[in-house]
C-alpha cells in the first residue's frame, strides 16, 4: 500500500544553530503581500471607513468602522500570484459603497522581500480620485512581494479563501503553531486525620478521602481504623497541567450508607505554592485544617471552622515523563518534566507538508459538495496546522516546519483532516480524512526525502484509501558521539526504572492505572488545545494521540499473532535450511558443513567468533535488501482488508456496549477489558521478535551498523580471549555481589529497547 519515493534530494545546509532560514524543503510560492495600516484627515466627518484591496478578480476587505476619521486596521493581505495577469494593485478607501479615495501600484515596482529581511516599513500615500487627483486623506501601507516563509503569511488574509467571511472563520482557515501544556505528576499521600467530627456517634465512622482535581477524581480505600483518628497511607496520583489553574480539593467523609455519604471536612490547596521533587527524596508532610460547611435556614451556607485537620504530603514529580500517548509509537519529547534534568537536543527534524492528491468528497452544503482540507502534525510537545486551503480535492500547502529533536527512535505523527466550521459550524466535527506515523531513526541523516503516503481511515464499513500525502522530510543530528551514546540510554527517564511511578498492585493493576492517567494526560492536552484560539479540536487531538488504542479489537490481536508467525518463519526456514543439509540436497554444502563442524569440535574457542562472524556477514548480505525509504501504514499488517463485518461492528461499538440486553452487556465489556490486556501481551511479544529481526534487515540503518561493528569486535575478542576466559568472566559477572548491581537498564538492553518495530504502522 505504499509508493516508492518520487524523488530524493538534498536540501540546504544547516547551519551552526542548527536551524535553516528558508524553506528549502517545498516549493516557493509567491504572494504580494498588502499591509493596510492605517489612515488619516478623512474628508468627511460622518464616515464609515473601510478598505477594500482588489487585484483582478480578487478581492478583499477591511474591518468597517463607524464615524472614525483616523481608523486603525493593520491588517496584512496575501494574494497568490499563480493566476493573476493584472499589473495593478488598487486600494480604495470605502464609505459604504461610495469611494473616498484611493492608490494604484504596478506590479512590476513592487519591491520583494526574503527573510530574514527586516519587515519593510509601512509608508503614508496620498489618496487620489478617479482621474488621478489628489485628494485630502492619506493612507499608511506596506507593499512588498515574497513567499510562505514571510512572518506575515500565516495572519494574512488568503485570495485562495475569498469565499470565507467572518472573524471566526478566517481565524479557523489560517495555519498556527501550538504548543501543549507541561504536564506534571501529582503525589499525594494521604496519610492520617484527627479530631474528626462525625455525624452519628453511635456507630464506627467509615471514613475515606476524596481528592478532585479539574474533572479527576480519586478516592482512597476505607481506613482499617475505624476512629475519629483515622490511618490511611496511600498514595493518589493525579496529573496536573502547568500554568496550575484548578486547585486540588480533599474531602474527608464517612460512608454512613451503601448510596449515603457525610462530608466531615474538605481543605482546597493551591498547586502553586507545592514542593516539586525530582529524585526519590522523602518529602515532608503537612497538616492541613478541615473545614465544613452546613446549611443555615435552608438557604444560606455557613462555614464552620473547628479543630479537625488531615496529614498529608503532597509534592509534584518531576523526575517522570508523563506519558500522554502510547509508549510504543511516542511522537518527540521524553525527557523529564523539570527543566533541571532536561538534556539539550540531538538534532533537527525538518517537515515540508508540500500537496495532497485524490481526496475524497467530505461534506455537502446547499447542496454542493466540497472538501476543505487541513494538516496537522505533531512532535514533542510541538502541533502545526496547516491553513485550509478552500474546496479542492488536490490541495498545495507548502508550508515548512521545524522541530528540536531530542530522541530519534520516537515518531512524528500527520493528520489530514476536512474543516466544517468555515461558514459557522457549531457543534460540527471536523471529518478524518487519514493519518500516518513516520519513525525518524528510519531517515539516514543530512539527506532529504521526497515521499508520498496514502491517506488510510478505518471507518465500520472498513479500511478506506483517502487519497495520497506528499511530504518532504529531513532529520539532522548535531553529533555522531551523542546520537551513539543515546544507545545505551533508557528510554524514558531514570526515575521510571529506579522507582517506579506505581508500585501497589500486580502487573494488570499497575497497567491499568498506568493508562488511566495517560487517558487523563490526553485529555488535558485536549482541553488545553481546545481553549486556543483557534481551537485544535477535541477530535484532532484524540485522534493524533491515539486515545482509544488500548481497546479490545478482535482484528488487532488477529494482527499481532500474525506479526509473530511472520518473525517466526525465519526460525521455520532454518529448520528447512538443515534438513536439506542432512539430506544431501546439495551434496557441495553439506561437505562444507561437515569440514566446518570438525573444525569447530577440534577448536572450540572459534564457536563463539564463527557465529558473529556468519551473524555479521549475514547482515552484509542482506544489505542489498534493505528498506529503500521510510514505509507507511500497512492495510495487510493491520489485517484491516478482510476484516469480518461482526468485526467492525464490534470494533466501533461504544464501550460499554449499546446492546439492549444487560446481562449481554456484561459480558461483553468483561471480555474487552480482559482481552485488551491480552492483546498488549501480544504487541509486546510481537515488538520484542521485531527488535531482533530489525538488528539484521536494515531498518534502521544506524543500529545495524553499530551491531555489525559489535559482532566484528566480539570475533576479535573472544577469539584472543578464548572461550573459556570469556565464560568466566560471564559466569562471574551474573554472580556478582548485590553492592554492584547497577539498577537502570544496561546499554545492551537500552540499545535494543531503541530497535524500531512494526506497530508504528499499525491502523
Amino acid at each position: 500500500m505504499q509508493r516508492p519515493p518520487q524523488e530524493d534530494f538534498v536540501g540546504g545546509k544547516v547551519n551552526g544553530d542548527m536551524l535553516t532560514s528558508t524553506f528549502d524543503l517545498v516549493e516557493q510560492m509567491l504572494y504580494l503581500y498588502v499591509r493596510v495600516v492605517k489612515a488619516k484627515d478623512l474628508p468627511w466627518k460622518d464616515l464609515d471607513p473601510y478598505v477594500e484591496v482588489r487585484l483582478g478578480n480578487y478581492s478583499g476587505t477591511t474591518r468597517h468602522f463607524v464615524k472614525k476619521m483616523n481608523p486603525e486596521w493593520n491588517q496584512v493581505f496575501a494574494f497568490s500570484m499563480v493566476r493573476i495577469q493584472v499589473s495593478v494593485l488598487e486600494l480604495n478607501v470605502k464609505d459604504k459603497d461610495d469611494s473616498v479615495g484611493r492608490v494604484m501600484f504596478d506590479l512590476n515596482e513592487i519591491p520583494k522581500r526574503v527573510p530574514p529581511d527586516s519587515p519593510l516599513a509601512p509608508q503614508w500615500y496620498r489618496l487620489e480620485d478617479g482621474s488621478g487627483s489628489k485628494v485630502k486623506g492619506e493612507l499608511m501601507l506596506a507593499v512588498w512581494m515574497g513567499t510562505q516563509a514571510d512572518e506575515a503569511f500565516p495572519e494574512s488574509w488568503h485570495s485562495d479563501a475569498a469565499t470565507v467571511s467572518g472573524a471566526d472563520a478566517l481565524a479557523n482557515i489560517r495555519s498556527k503553531v501550538y504548543l501543549s501544556p507541561k504536564l506534571w505528576y501529582l503525589r499525594v499521600n494521604v496519610i492520617e486525620a484527627q479530631d474528626l467530627i462525625p455525624g452519628d456517634r453511635s456507630r464506627f465512622p467509615e471514613v475515606y478521602v476524596k481528592a478532585i482535581l479539574g474533572n479527576q477524581e480519586l478516592i482512597s480505600k476505607v481506613s482499617r481504623s475505624k476512629t475519629i483518628n483515622p490511618i490511611w497511607n496511600e498514595d493518589l496520583i493525579f496529573v496536573a497541567a502547568e500554568p496550575f489553574e484548578e486547585p486540588l480539593i480533599l474531602s474527608v467523609e464517612d460512608r454512613v450508607a451503601p448510596n449515603k455519604d457525610v462530608i466531615l471536612g474538605k481543605c482546597l490547596i493551591h498547586l502553586q505554592y507545592i514542593e516539586r521533587r525530582l529524585d526519590h527524596r522523602p518529602m515532608n508532610s503537612k497538616w492541613y485544617n478541615l473545614e465544613k460547611h452546613v446549611i443555615v435556614e435552608g438557604e444560606k451556607e455557613e462555614e464552620i471552622n473547628f479543630a479537625s485537620r488531615i496529614h498529608v504530603s503532597l509534592y509534584l514529580e518531576g523526575g517522570y515523563h508523563v506519558l500522554d500517548e502510547p509508549i510504543d509509537y511516542s511522537s518527540g519529547d521524553l525527557r523529564p518534566t523539570a527543566k533541571q534534568l532536561q538534556k539539550s537536543s540531538i538534532g533537527v527534524l525538518e517537515l515540508g507538508i508540500l500537496n495532497a492528491q485524490g481526496l475524497p468528497l467530505m461534506k455537502t452544503k446547499d447542496g454542493r459538495a466540497s472538501t476543505d482540507a487541513y494538516c496537522v502534525a505533531k512532535y514533542g510537545h510541538k502541533w502545526v496546522r496547516t491553513r485550509t486551503i478552500i474546496d479542492s480535492l488536490a490541495p498545495k500547502w507548502n508550508e515548512q516546519y521545524t522541530w528540536e529533536v531530542f530522541d530519534p527512535w520516537t515518531v512524528i505523527s500527520i493528520g489530514v483532516f476536512d474543516n466544517c466550521h468555515l461558514h459557522g459550524g457549531g457543534q460540527a466535527r471536523d471529518s478524518r480524512i487519514g493519518k500516518l506515523r513516520i519513525r525518524l531513526s528510519d531517515f539516514e541523516t543530512d539527506r532529504a526525502y521526497s515521499l508520498s503516503y496514502p491517506l488510510l481511515v478505518f471507518q465500520p464499513t472498513g479500511v478506506k484509501k483517502m487519497g495520497e500525502i506528499h511530504l518532504a522530510v529531513r532529520f539532522t543530528f548535531s553529533s555522531l558521539m551523542n546520537m551513539m551514546h543515546l544507545f545505551s540510554q533508557p528510554l524514558l527517564p531514570k526515575m521510571h526504572y529506579i522507582h517506579p511511578l506505581i508500585v501497589e498492585g500486580n502487573w494488570n493493576d499497575k497497567q491499568i492505572k498506568m493508562d488511566k492517567l495517560r487517558y487523563q494526560a490526553s485529555q488535558m492536552v485536549s482541553m488545553w488545545l481546545n481553549r486556543a484560539e483557534p481551537p485544535l479540536r477535541k477530535e484532532i487531538v484524540e485522534y493524533m494521540l491515539d486515545v482509544k488504542s488500548d481497546m479490545w479489537s478482535m482484528r488487532k490481536i488477529r494482527a499481532n499473532f500474525l506479526r509473530n508467525m511472520n518473525v517466526l518463519r525465519g526460525l521455520i526456514t532454518i529448520r528447512k535450511w538443515f534438513y536439506q543439509i542432512c539430506s544431501w540436497k546439495n551434496p557441495i554444502t553439506t561437505l562444507v558443513i561437515h569440514v566446518l563442524y570438525l573444525i569447530l569440535v577440534l577448536y572450540p574457542r572459534c564457536i563463539l567468533p564463527t557465529i558473529f562472524l556468519s551473524l555479521s556477514l549475514i547482515v552484509g548480505w542482506n544489505y542489498r535488501y534493505r528498506p529503500r525509504h521510510p514505509p507507511s501504514m500497512d492495510i495487510r499488517l493491520s489485517c484491516a482488508d478482510n476484516a469480518h463485518p461482526d468485526e467492525l461492528d464490534e470494533e466501533f461499538d461504544t464501550f460499554p456496549t449499546s446492546r439492549r440486553i444487560d446481562i449481554v452487556r456484561i459480558r461483553y465489556d468483561r471480555l474487552k477489558s480482559i482481552a485488551g490486556s491480552i492483546q498488549n501481551v501480544a504487541g509486546d511479544i510481537a515488538n520484542l521478535l521485531e527488535r531482533l529481526n530489525s538488528l539484521v534487515s536494515w531498518r534502521d540503518p544506524t543500529a545495524t551498523k553499530l551491531f555489525v561493528i559489535s559482532c566484528l569486535i566480539a570475533v576479535i575478542v573472544l577469539y584472543f580471549m578464548g572461550f573459556r576466559v570469556v565464560t568466566l568472566v560471564t559466569g562471574f559477572y551474573v554472580l556478582r555481589h548485590p553492592w554492584f548491581h547497577r539498577y537502570l537498564p544496561s546499554a545492551p538492553l537500552n540499545f535494543f529497547t531503541r530497535l524500531p518495530t512494526r506497530i508504528d504502522y499499525m491502523l
